[in-house]
């Protein structure tokens, strides 16, 4: 918990404003300076003292230094400030040389608050503001409105980001918003006309710090696009959409990406099953950004994440299945040894492992399996994995090139935040979450039944046709696993289901070993219907079972849709 400054500090310190009032005039000090002492303050973990005003203690003097750096010297005059740490937070692996902060990775930021009767920022660009449709895109963001949203298609320009005849305090932020394999967005300065000696400060950090590493998916690429058959183009691309920064935005924390379109692990992305070894992840991620354009200088890993969060696996789907007897080993070997390398950098974070918004559910055991070589090899038990749901094109929509839309983005957003706090130990609020949303469904037959089954892709509708009943109800049995289920959460399981008039068929949520939380009838109209019903989970259980029984009728046909169990309590 962060300590608090107590109003009997800030007494003592404004009765001391009038003794160094004259003092004040005679030291500089930096913006950079300000926020260490303030951090200090405020007990952030790992701070440091910052002696402001150069008398060997940090104590109340300092204070009033800090303050005094923020009011008025009743004069306006003109500076440009480079968008270095000492004035800016640098969200993600910001490149720092002569010319500029360089964004190249997505989501890459620069941060800092600026106070004046006016204000600009002086944007350039690396040569990449001439690749034709896929210029880098970019934003400008002003106490919290979206400002200018456009692909940089100028060498260097100046966007104004305030004015008036009186001074004011904003906030302000430039993202990057397409990915590094399509260039930089380079910050050169903040130009700022104040009344105020440090008129720009990096806005301080957040207690918690998440690095994503992912493929397109993580990009947003295609999320605003208009269909699936529209291809690629930076104009498109928002990583403010991906889940990756929305869940950052659900958490409060900051954040890093390290994602590149088409990359895997073991291959990049194929659409006849031959590797595709020249898109791997473990290549580039030591650097900055991407080979193929922009900043290549090596990236020194100077702050250790709470918790790195792996979304990889789709694009090595094309190669793994092509002979999975095979190349799942070799998949499940290059996974581990990705894990090594990451957690070699970062020893004591806590590691998320997911796949399967595109698809691809078969890649998802090698992931486990690869999860578990690497935590009994490197006896490191704070690494867990699950399956994300498949993407419902009908309900929720579908970008470019057969890409996540904002839809699903903001839904994976709310499922990857709720299983960080799981491997932080940190208590979510998942209201609104379907628990249920990356269960998969199976049907299973005892001996005296037979059946058959059929999960549709474009809807994720699940279709059973019975054949044989079988002796009983539970002679055939559907179940949607797992169901994540928190002790005390009021639930709404809700769907809508097709079976032949008048056959009704038992619905129960239990757990695995048999504890029943929920049960009803469902009767069948001969169409599709509703159907919704409430219950409360008694204990906390992260594998529960949904099952419907369908046994003892010949010939029943059963069709599934929009299956959802969401806390509303």
């Amino acid at each position: 918990m962060k300590k608090r400054i107590t109003a009997s500090v800030f007494a003592a310190a404004a009765a001391l404003a009038v003794t160094v009032q004259t003092a004040f005039a005679a030291v500089s000090f930096t913006a950079g300076e300000l926020e260490s002492l303030s951090s200090f303050l405020l007990g952030a973990p790992d701070s440091v003292s910052t002696d402001v005003n150069g008398d060997g203690v940090c104590d109340a003097f300092d204070l009033v230094f800090m303050r005094r750096g923020l009011q008025s010297t009743g004069e306006f005059t003109e500076s440009v400030l480079p968008a270095t740490a000492e004035y800016v937070k640098h969200t993600g692996r910001v490149f720092l040389n002569d010319t500029a902060a360089w964004l190249e990775q997505s989501g890459c930021a620069a941060e800092f608050s600026v106070t004046g009767k006016s204000a600009s920022v002086t944007i350039v660009g690396d040569g990449t503001q001439n690749n034709g449709v896929n210029k880098p895109r970019y934003g400008v963001i002003v106490d919290g409105e979206i400002i200018l949203d456009e692909l940089l298609s100028e060498k260097e320009k100046t966007v104004e980001l305030f004015s008036g005849d009186s001074s004011r305090t904003a906030t302000v932020k430039v993202i990057q918003l397409s990915e590094a394999n399509n260039g930089c967005v380079g910050v050169k300065s903040i130009n700022v006309c104040s009344d105020v000696p440090v008129p720009v400060s990096p806005l301080p950090k957040k207690d918690l710090l998440i690095e994503f590493i992912g493929d397109s998916i993580t990009c947003a690429y295609g999320v605003e696009g208009k269909d699936q058959y529209e291809s690629f183009r930076t104009s498109t691309e928002n990583f403010m959409k991906s889940y990756a920064y929305l869940t950052a935005e659900l958490l409060d924390a900051d954040y890093s990406a390290v994602c590149f379109s088409g990359y895997g692990t073991t291959s990049g992305y194929t659409s006849n099953g031959t590797k595709n070894s020249g898109s791997l992840v473990q290549n580039l991620y030591s650097l900055y950004g991407s080979t193929r354009t922009g900043i290549k200088a090596e990236w020194t890993f100077p702050e250790e994440p709470d918790v790195v969060f792996i979304n990889l696996g789709t694009n090595d789907s094309g190669y793994v299945s092509k002979d999975p007897a095979t190349r799942s080993e070799e998949y499940i070997s290059d996974y581990v040894d990705f894990l090594a390398a990451v957690h070699e950098h970062y020893p004591s974070a806590a590691i998320v492992c997911t796949v399967g918004i595109m698809g691809c559910e078969d890649m998802y055991p090698y992931i486990q399996e690869a999860v578990s070589r690497f935590s009994t090899r490197y006896h490191h038990d704070r690494i867990f994995t699950y399956l994300s749901p498949t993407q419902n094109y009908t309900e929720d929509g579908i970008g470019s090139d057969w890409h996540p839309s904002e839809i699903t983005q903001r839904k994976n957003a709310a499922l990857a935040a709720s299983e960080i706090c799981r491997a932080l130990g940190i208590e979510y609020n998942d209201m609104s979450l379907n628990v249920a949303g990356d269960g998969t469904f199976a049907t299973a037959a005892d001996a005296s039944a037979n059946m058959s089954e059929y999960l549709n892709p474009w809807d994720k509708s699940y279709h059973v046709t019975t054949v044989t009943g079988g002796s009983s109800q539970d002679s055939i049995v559907t179940t949607l696993s797992p169901v994540r289920l928190r002790k005390g959460g009021v639930y709404r399981i809700s769907f809508t289901a097709s079976a032949d008039t008048g056959k009704e068929i038992p619905v129960r949520l239990a757990s695995a070993d048999g504890k029943e939380y929920f049960s009803d009838t469902v009767t069948g109209s001969g169409d599709k219907a509703p159907y919704s019903a409430e219950f409360t989970a008694e204990t906390d259980d992260r594998e529960a079972v949904l099952s419907f029984m369908l046994g003892g009728t010949d010939s029943l046909k059963f069709s599934i849709y929009n299956t959802e169990i969401t806390r509303i309590g």
